[in-house]
């Protein structure tokens, strides 16, 4: 069962972190050349495309990692810790999206061309540097999880 836990856990933290890491591999590092527009077309379909898909794998990716860490076989080892250092960094890439990101993808999603705030260019910023820090707290839990496998071989 343990084997299970832990390849759903690497599984669906290999998905989460693919898509934090994707869009900004191919997209985010270069917002700044977009204008208004397309910026909001841009917004308005990342949005729509994972928005839904990420809403049910992150809690369950969460679940599945704080299971790892109930199962995890010897407490009190490297390995455990760095079990429960993957489930830190898991959570704080939720806090990042929930705090963040969230919140400015859906002021800039109810908005047009004409209503979007003067400041939208800094929020835009905002947005992508707290998409970098969430993309590291995510590439962290997945490494820390995967590093805890191997103390158990």
């Amino acid at each position: 069962m343990i084997f299970t836990i832990q390849f759903c856990t690497l599984f669906l933290l290999m998905l989460v972190n693919g898509v934090f890491w994707g869009p900004w591999f191919a997209l985010h590092r270069s917002l700044s050349i977009f204008n208004a527009s397309e910026f909001l077309k841009i917004v308005k379909t990342l949005a729509a495309n994972m928005g839904k898909t990420m809403a049910v794998m992150m809690p369950l990716c969460i679940l599945v990692t704080l299971g790892s860490v109930f199962v995890y076989p010897e407490k009190d080892t490297i390995g455990f810790y760095l079990c429960i250092l993957s489930l830190i960094f898991i959570l704080g890439s939720l806090i990042i999206t929930m705090a963040v990101e969230l919140p400015i993808v859906n002021e800039i999603r109810q908005c047009t061309v004409e209503t979007l705030p003067a400041n939208w260019e800094a929020k835009r910023d905002r947005w992508v540097k707290f998409h970098g820090y969430r993309i590291i707290a995510g590439m962290l839990s997945f490494a820390f999880f995967a590093f805890s496998i191997l103390f158990l071989v």
